[in-house]
């Protein structure tokens, strides 16, 4: 009886929860194919991204999204995007700037019917390997990432972004983040925050700060600008796709990059109610 009782109460339970559930599920955006999308071909074609990135889908699908499209580097061998876009001014008047919505008509219906995609997009967007000339003052390279402006570790993201901001990098100068943002002491303004050490999450001054080492770091990737040295967190982060991340510790762990353009860099961020920016500017 007992048996038949803890039965009925399961039965009950489900169907009160499957009666309950409303709420409508987000199907996700279905992934790119290999037509557009050919990780060995991506990695192989451009190795400023290998040494960035290394070898994982992830981290490569998510710069090909976020920065090659735009940047003119080809997705696979027979697909570039700002090519396609460059090819159809059909395509151009339905999708604009949409750069996903051009490998995603490709893959439908763009290859079916003939159409050419391949070539070279970096001479119509300017190449992240070798980058093309640029007016003077040009924004080369940018990235937000989000923060929670009403907790202490605020106070360290504001303050090592207002450090860095402004800064000015000669062609062959090398830039290192810790020595730009200076020791991370109460002295120096910084205050204690969640951190993370040895793949735990604990208390420490300066806390929050690999939050702008690391956004510095996914504005490098736009730039086309290489890290001499740049470590990834021991623990997933949340404010910046996974591969992107840049953690900085003492004087072991730093984000350090070479201006390799003819033209200064400079530095440009900003710490606004939730937003950190981070551009870069050929001068």
């Amino acid at each position: 009886m007992k048996q038949k009782a803890k039965i009925l109460f399961t039965v009950l339970l489900c169907f009160c929860l499957l009666w309950g559930s409303t709420t409508p599920v987000k199907a996700a955006q279905t992934p790119l194919t290999s037509l557009t999308f050919d990780m060995d071909y991506y990695y192989n074609a451009y190795p400023d991204l290998q040494a960035a990135l290394g070898y994982d889908y992830n981290s490569l699908y998510r710069h090909y999204l976020d920065f090659g499209l735009a940047e003119g580097r080809s997705g696979s061998a027979e697909f570039n995007c700002l090519v396609y876009r460059n090819n159809y001014p059909d395509l151009q008047a339905s999708f604009g700037n949409d750069y996903r919505a051009y490998c995603v008509h490709y893959e439908t219906y763009g290859k079916a019917e003939g159409r050419s995609a391949a070539g070279d997009g970096m001479a119509l967007a300017g190449s992240a390997a070798a980058p093309a000339p640029a007016p003077v003052n040009t924004l080369i390279g940018s990235y937000a990432t989000a923060y929670n402006p009403n907790i202490s570790r605020a106070v360290n993201v504001s303050l090592a972004a207002s450090r860095i901001n402004g800064m000015v990098i000669q062609p062959g100068e090398s830039f290192s983040f810790n020595q730009a943002i200076l020791p991370r002491t109460s002295a120096n303004g910084y205050v204690e925050a969640s951190m993370i050490v040895n793949k735990k999450f604990v208390p420490g001054i300066g806390g929050g700060i690999c939050q702008v080492s690391s956004t510095l770091y996914a504005a490098m990737l736009s730039a086309g600008l290489p890290a001499t040295e740049r470590h990834p967190h021991s623990l997933r982060v949340t404010y910046i796709p996974e591969g992107m991340d840049a953690t900085i510790s003492g004087n072991t762990l730093d984000l350090r990059f070479t201006n390799i353009f003819a033209e200064p860099i400079q530095i440009q961020a900003s710490a606004d109610q939730g937003t950190l920016t981070v551009s870069l500017y050929k001068l």
